[in-house]
């Protein structure tokens, strides 16, 4: 597609992105307004926290849990510059699955951990590809008993990629790992040993979803 092309279909004001990323969400979670969590002041305009938005949703597949998934990784608006790109900026947005402990959990420090990680990939250039692994440097939920204290990253079993306007996103989705897990990884720090460790936690658990009481390692 060329910037001409490009901007004969959409407005200069026009969310592209945000709204190619709203279209399977839609279709997974019908009628369902998501929690949403925003920053006060936006990032290109002086703000800290570099994502536009985290949503939230509920769902009861497999097992009651958060759904959050990010609005910021990748090209959200009218960019002509984007035409012909592969990616669309870092090519992906994060998400994640919490097991849902009570109606009135606290859901916004996984929101402050994604804020974190937006932090280290727009600060460094660098970006997550499946199999990825890295450490919280300590529990996962500071003010919680658990023995989560990393992530590794696949492919959201769910939304898994899409295709923009402003090019290709893949729905990275983060995977709680125990610390005998990351041990393990640390021992053979390879996407194969990620991978390895994954498909074991898939066995009775297909949609990934993170539960901050799990103490006990699948290796």
């Amino acid at each position: 597609m060329t910037t001409e092309e490009y901007k004969a279909q959409f407005n200069e004001d026009e969310a592209v992105g945000w709204l190619a990323i709203d279209k399977p969400l839609e279709q997974l979670y019908p009628n369902q307004e998501p929690q949403h969590y925003a920053p006060n002041l936006h990032f290109i305009a002086g703000g800290t926290e570099p994502l536009d938005g985290i949503s939230v949703y509920k769902s009861d597949k497999q097992e009651p849990h958060f759904h959050y998934v990010t609005y910021g990784f990748s090209d959200l608006y009218y960019n002509p510059e984007q035409a012909g790109k592969d990616f669309s900026k870092y090519g992906f947005e994060l998400t994640f699955r919490l097991k849902k402990k009570s109606d009135d959990d606290n859901v916004t420090w996984a929101c402050n951990l994604m804020q974190n990680l937006a932090k280290y990939v727009f600060k460094s250039g660098k970006w997550f590809e499946e199999y990825h692994v890295i450490p919280a440097n300590g529990p996962i939920r500071l003010d919680y008993d658990t023995d989560i204290v990393a992530v590794a990253f696949v492919l959201d079993p769910e939304l898994g990629e899409i295709d923009t306007p402003n090019g290709h996103v893949q729905f990275l989705q983060m995977v709680g790992l125990t610390s005998a897990e990351f041990d393990a990884f640390k021992t053979n720090p390879t996407l194969g040993e990620t991978e390895k460790i994954i498909n074991l936690l898939r066995d009775g658990n297909t949609l990934l979803i993170t539960d901050l009481d799990r103490k006990t390692s699948v290796l």
